[in-house]
């Protein structure tokens, strides 16, 4: 047999699998698939105010009213993290002028809850101070949140400079579902409206703006009940 005839019944049969819907009589129309329409814009005329000086979570700020740093080569070891937390929450809430745009309003009413002990107490809400080196520069900066109730928190990032002055690199409110460190990379997953999923923005250094800047948001698969991470890492998904 010619090759070329050979060749034509295996081609009736891939045309057929991709089609789908080839019987007897030949191919069928699927119907009507809809058209597509190009996306709709709402609110086109609508947009927000830019945010005032200062006003901007995202932006590296000193926190005032804090001691220098004594051993700048250890960046942020040693220093007292619920006085940073303390220093830095009361500075954000006089500068957004108690809007929330900063600080949740709440924030300072649940740190008078810390004592004066060294971990401030059972019910501080400051959680326990992780050291890590996220700028990349063989110091450690600080890793805190401050518990605003039972489900939102104030995420802090702070670094000390070479002057050992307090820098804090990142702010962030919301639901930690989880906060993951690794290299130069600071993980946070949050919660979505798929209960299936959970939102995670990775964080990285960014040297030219002194701050640790978004720089990927994915999505990603809830953990399994069997898994049973730690309470800084991966957590379970929350309902």
């Amino acid at each position: 047999m010619h090759r070329a005839l050979a060749a034509i019944p295996v081609l009736a049969a891939v045309l057929a699998a991709t089609a789908g819907c080839a019987d007897v009589e030949g191919l069928q129309s699927d119907g009507d698939l809809g058209t597509v329409h190009a996306p709709r814009s709402l609110w086109q005329d609508i947009h927000p105010d830019p945010p005032d000086p200062g006003q901007q979570p995202g932006t590296a700020a000193p926190v005032p009213g804090l001691p220098k740093v004594s051993d700048k080569g250890k960046g942020m070891r040693g220093v007292d993290a619920l006085a940073v937390v303390r220093a830095d929450i009361t500075a954000g809430t006089t500068q957004d002028g108690g809007t929330g745009r900063l600080v949740d309003p709440r924030a300072v009413q649940r740190l008078a809850l810390c004592t004066q002990a060294v971990d401030g107490g059972p019910d501080c809400p400051v959680r326990p101070g992780v050291l890590h080196d996220l700028t990349g520069d063989g110091k450690d900066e600080l890793i805190t949140a401050l518990d605003v109730d039972g489900r939102v928190s104030e995420l802090r990032v702070y670094t000390a400079r070479d002057d050992g002055s307090v820098d804090r690199i990142l702010a962030r409110r919301g639901v930690l579902e989880g906060v993951e460190v690794a290299a130069e990379h600071l993980a946070v997953r949050e919660p979505t409206s798929n209960p299936k999923y959970v939102a995670v923005s990775d964080y990285v250094w960014d040297p030219g703006a002194g701050l640790m800047n978004l720089s990927q948001l994915t999505l990603d698969e809830c953990p399994t009940p069997k898994e049973t991470p730690l309470s800084w890492g991966r957590t379970r998904c929350a309902r």
